[in-house]
């Protein structure tokens, strides 16, 4: 499983395009679809960035759920509803929708947050608070990374 490491600064175009690293195009080159697949947080003003094969296996998770339950319905409508597929042009790069842009409050440049699995489009100045916020309820909460399952 290929994962998403770091942080990358980049700049948008006029037109919205932007560079995806290059270490997450690389963890994405085995997905069928080559680009990214975003969906708005519900919890911050920033994208959640994943590949295709994983967009799968999210839906297979809400087989958990009753089909028609409120609960799967919700889930599903948050995520998939909204998600965009963002295919890569010759240049590694995507084209943001102005209407991410604006949710993200996104102007000239754009910042990838590696998060294992999945990676995070965030306006660079609202990353930098919420990684402290991050650092700050780790340290509050004496949080460690629990042991792996057998």
């Amino acid at each position: 499983m290929a994962l998403f490491l770091s942080t990358y600064i980049n700049k948008i175009d006029a037109k919205g395009r932007v560079s995806v690293p290059a270490n997450f195009r690389s963890a994405l080159s085995c997905n069928p679809f080559q680009g990214i697949v975003v969906f708005k947080s519900r919890k911050y003003n920033s994208l959640e960035g994943f590949g295709m094969d994983d967009m799968e296996k999210i839906a297979q998770r809400l087989d958990h759920f009753d089909l028609f339950s409120d609960s799967q319905d919700d889930l599903a409508t948050s995520i998939f509803a909204e998600a965009r597929q963002l295919p890569f042009d010759s240049d590694g790069r995507v084209v943001l929708p102005e209407d991410l842009r604006e949710f993200c409050q996104l102007s000239d440049k754009v910042a990838f947050v590696g998060m294992g699995q999945k990676f995070q489009i965030w306006q660079p100045e609202m990353l930098q608070k919420r990684l402290q916020e991050a650092r700050d309820n780790v340290q509050r909460q004496k949080l460690t990374i629990p042991p792996a399952r057998e």
